[in-house]
């Protein structure tokens, strides 16, 4: 009997330091992210064409001439929102309003549905195109599929899931990846046209790397951009001011 009871007791033991190892391991993970460097902060400040608003979520709400399209952005895994507030910004500056969503830990996937709260906060925009940063689009892929109230899906450096099947839908989307991205599988990438709409738009930047999008400094693994300071930024910026106006026609 005495070692039946040591064996639960032994198992018991076991399990609760396997759970307090994985908790541990868990929040070391998430406690970490890339932290978006000082010109990346510089375009949270207000200026004449954008006022920006932070209360968890962050808002660019273009100065005048607002158009009818509102962008909500998911960042990348473990990068933090503002490191892409210059992209952001910029958009904003031509008409569109923009909001980087808060998500727990710098993580989509532990709240692929912010975009809901989001839209509920912003009842002025009628209409919404949602898009994210590698894991951040995966996340935004899914809720563009599942909800008829987003027209438009932006992808940078991401691609659906394959149960995440889009070709049916009636969503536009935009997909842009760096040809020295060395971050994101490319071939899924490229090879997510089978899942995508027939008009869907794929555009490589030549150059371009994996955290060009945002600005928080060298992603481990990544490869070398040969563009020059915000290039990338800026090219992605054309693209999908573009692509938002495309659905404004």
């Amino acid at each position: 009997m005495k070692q039946k009871k040591s064996w639960k007791v032994k198992t018991l033991v076991g399990i609760a330091v396997f759970l307090l190892i994985a908790i541990v391991g868990f929040f070391i993970f998430v406690s970490t992210s890339y932290e978006a460097i000082s010109s990346a902060k510089k375009s949270l400040q207000s200026d004449d064409q954008v006022t920006v608003k932070r209360d968890g979520d962050i808002l660019f709400e273009p100065g005048s001439e607002a158009k009818e399209i509102g962008f909500i952005f998911y960042p990348g895994a473990k990068v933090e929102a503002p490191a892409y507030a210059p992209m952001a910004k910029e958009i904003a500056a031509k008409g569109y309003p923009v909001i980087i969503a808060d998500l727990p830990f710098n993580l989509a996937i532990l709240s692929p549905n912010r975009a809901g709260q989001i839209i509920s906060d912003h009842p002025s925009v009628k209409r919404w195109v949602i898009g994210g940063h590698s894991l951040g689009g995966v996340m935004a892929a899914d809720y563009a599929l599942d909800h008829d109230n987003i027209e438009g899906l932006v992808l940078l450096a991401s691609y659906p899931q394959s149960k995440t099947d889009l070709s049916g839908s009636s969503l536009k989307v935009l997909s842009i990846w760096g040809s020295h991205d060395l971050v994101a599988d490319l071939d899924k990438v490229k090879d997510a046209k089978s899942m995508m709409p027939s008009d869907a738009e794929f555009i490589e930047i030549e150059g371009g790397n994996h955290g060009g999008f945002g600005e928080y400094g060298h992603q481990k693994g990544d490869g070398d951009s040969s563009l020059p300071g915000d290039q990338q930024i800026q090219d992605t910026v054309k693209y999908v001011v573009d692509f938002l106006g495309e659905l404004r026609d």
